[in-house]
């Protein structure tokens, strides 16, 4: 059994049918599941500028990736609320500092305090949530952050912002069946509408191609060595091969109105 199959990883108990796209691509090796990869989530951290004098928050952080990434830039805090136990331990496989730490909770309910956090971030987590859920989760980062506290997310859109309903109905009836989730999508001044309703002010976005299976970019986020290991694990296991492919239709179908999208918001100043 290759490493990438272990039973520690998330979702690994589940059947390859019927397990969500980005666990089964995790039990394949992958580590990068955001869908603009890791250069975006370097845009957004970038644009976040967290230095030592930040309390930082992430939102379901997975496997780690981004943590590692925040991490580098050695804030004064760091907290991951993950709901699942065996992802919240990956995190904490990485987490040498006492500061840091991984809960396992959800984002619409932290149980953090009121104002405790200057930063706040998700990445490819409000995509997966209904609209109500997207807006409480939106409403939670709100009420963590300190005034004048950033807000950044990555995740996937729809593109151009007046597209059909037809269409945006279409694409998330496919991508919903090809990953196993009810992947809600949203164009960018949608998602722009879903922070400025909960108080944020937007104050810079990024766009990337939604590229998450292509060559290319699987590559740049691996690097070739785990990248083929990627690609052997998927051609030796026929179940995964057949949904990683019907994945990569799907998004090769849509490709012309997917996205991916981060956007940097700020909570204003108290009065």
């Amino acid at each position: 059994m290759p490493e990438e199959t272990a039973t520690h990883l998330p979702g690994a108990h589940l059947d390859i049918a019927k397990m969500p796209g980005h666990w089964l691509l995790a039990r394949m090796g992958k580590r990068v599941l955001r869908p603009g990869g890791l250069e975006l989530t370097r845009s957004m951290l970038d644009a976040l500028s967290i230095d030592s004098s930040d309390h930082v928050i992430e939102f379901a952080p997975g496997l780690g990736v981004t943590a590692r990434l925040a991490l580098a830039r050695q804030p004064a805090s760091y907290t991951g609320i993950e709901r699942d136990e065996a992802a919240a331990q990956s995190v904490r496989a990485c987490l040498s500092d006492p500061r840091y730490r991984c809960l396992v909770g959800s984002a619409e309910k932290s149980g953090l305090e009121d104002a405790s956090a200057t930063v706040v971030c998700g990445e490819a987590m409000l995509t997966m949530h209904t609209p109500g859920q997207k807006m409480r989760i939106v409403r939670e980062a709100y009420r963590i952050l300190k005034p004048g506290g950033r807000y950044g997310i990555h995740e996937l859109g729809l593109t151009p912002d007046d597209l059909g309903e037809a269409e945006k109905d279409a694409i998330l009836r496919d991508l919903s069946a090809a990953i196993r989730v009810g992947a809600r999508p949203l164009t960018s001044s949608e998602w722009r509408a879903v922070l400025e309703t909960e108080g944020f002010q937007v104050r810079a976005a990024f766009t990337a191609p939604m590229h998450l299976l292509e060559p290319k970019r699987l590559i740049q986020d691996e690097g070739l060595g785990r990248a083929l290991r990627i690609f052997f694990n998927i051609l030796r296991t026929p179940a995964a091969r057949q949904r990683v492919l019907a994945m990569r239709r799907v998004f090769r179908a849509h490709q012309d109105h997917l996205m991916a999208i981060s956007l940097i918001a700020v909570k204003p100043e108290a009065l």
